[in-house]
């Protein structure tokens, strides 16, 4: 698996669809193939079992039950994100296990010296991923039937909140579209839906309106529409149910906003959406389905995010080969790192610092494959982290 494809949104489907907002801009007018990585190929595994270009170095901040900086880490490291903390910065990470779950926070000087590390959500239920507001605060999800949102505060000092008008669900992950002034949210259910919730007043989560995406059933391309969640609590009848023409997708994991694209992954059928909210259509930017030349680049699609320079995306892997990927301005997809010894985890929480010069991520497991995430490792990656182009 190490050459690499992606299918632009305009070629799937019967004509396809332009993408006025696409973060590749022309990219999308053509199938894209495999091609080599900007960074070259992967070298040997370093110290840390960790496979990564020419140049770049990883370093392990934290392993689950083990002290950084005096706090105890937490087991099974899961959705992530980075936060600007005056000349330095704060990764926040998740806590996916039952009950106890909720986040924590590691606090860098500007040199990436660790200063401290602390908890910023406690007793909370299955908190898988989530996503960055623009206002500084983290969203962090409840992966469980009626889940709920929680709103943190990454620098500490203050109690998490409930968000529940953002739906109960099983939630995934959320990514902010400052422009409509929405939060899209992904549900990891196999039937699940995409969702966004739009506030009341932007900048403040606690009343709003809950969405669902819909259009034809089977629609992987074209217009879609959104209609408003009658009972956006759940129950009796599950969100996802309640509306019709919702569009329903398998196994909703990473959310990434930019540039006036959604993208979202499903681990179900390894897929990367695109939803271009500027002229609200769908489209699929990966389909492992579709490849045509050689072995699918990427299975157990999960997170993703995007690199603050280059804007590539990175796609992590649940399984498969327990690599990050990138996906280029150009249609490329290939490596960027591959983690060696730990088959039996998931790579999870990547993020960017705010210069885009280094990039966390987690092995949730590490190398002891436990369910209960009690080997989680998280590592930091630097190296020549290319700009836009």
């Amino acid at each position: 698996m190490d050459r690499r494809t992606v299918l632009r949104t305009a070629v799937i489907g019967a004509g396809g669809v332009a993408f006025s907002g696409a973060l590749w801009g022309e990219a999308f007018g053509a199938t894209a193939q495999p091609g080599a990585s900007p960074y070259g190929e992967l070298v040997g595994a370093d110290a840390n079992g960790i496979q990564l270009p020419a140049g770049f170095s990883s370093r392990v901040i934290a392993r689950s039950g083990r002290s950084v900086a005096g706090y105890v880490w937490h087991p099974a490291p899961d959705g992530g994100a980075c936060f600007p903390n005056g000349a330095g910065w704060i990764y926040v990470s998740n806590s996916e296990v039952p009950l106890i779950g909720g986040a924590s926070a590691i606090r860098f000087a500007a040199d990436g010296t660790i200063l401290s590390a602390y908890r910023i959500l406690a007793n909370t239920n299955v908190n898988c991923a989530g996503g960055a507001t623009p206002w500084g605060t983290w969203l962090s999800c409840e992966e469980v039937p009626l889940g709920r949102v929680f709103e943190t505060w990454p620098g500490g000092g203050r109690a998490g909140e409930e968000r529940t008008r953002m739906g109960r669900f099983t939630h995934e992950a959320a990514a902010c579209d400052p422009q409509r002034r929405v939060v899209y949210l992904t549900e990891d259910e196999s039937d699940g839906c995409f969702y966004r919730f739009v506030p009341d007043t932007w900048g403040d989560l606690r009343t709003g309106r809950v969405q669902v995406l819909c259009g034809t059933a089977g629609q992987t391309s074209g217009p879609v529409s959104w209609q408003d969640i009658p009972d956006r609590d759940g129950f009796p009848v599950p969100t996802r149910r309640q509306v019709g023409a919702a569009l329903h997708f398998n196994g909703g994991e990473g959310c990434w906003y930019d540039n006036g694209v959604c993208y979202f992954t499903t681990k179900g059928d390894n897929r990367v959406w695109s939803f271009d909210a500027v002229d609200n259509v769908i489209g699929l930017a990966y389909d492992d389905s579709l490849v045509t030349d050689g072995v699918p680049p990427l299975t157990g699609v999960d997170n993703i995010t995007g690199a603050p320079g280059s804007r590539d995306l990175y796609v992590a892997e649940d399984g498969g080969d327990m690599e990050i990927n990138l996906i280029t301005q150009s249609g490329v997809v290939a490596p960027f790192l591959r983690v060696l010894g730990q088959s039996s985890s998931e790579i999870t929480g990547p993020a960017f610092s705010p210069d885009g010069k280094r990039l966390y991520f987690s092995s949730q497991r590490g190398t002891s494959g436990s369910s209960t995430g009690i080997g989680g490792i998280t590592y930091e990656v630097r190296g020549p982290f290319r700009d836009h182009s």
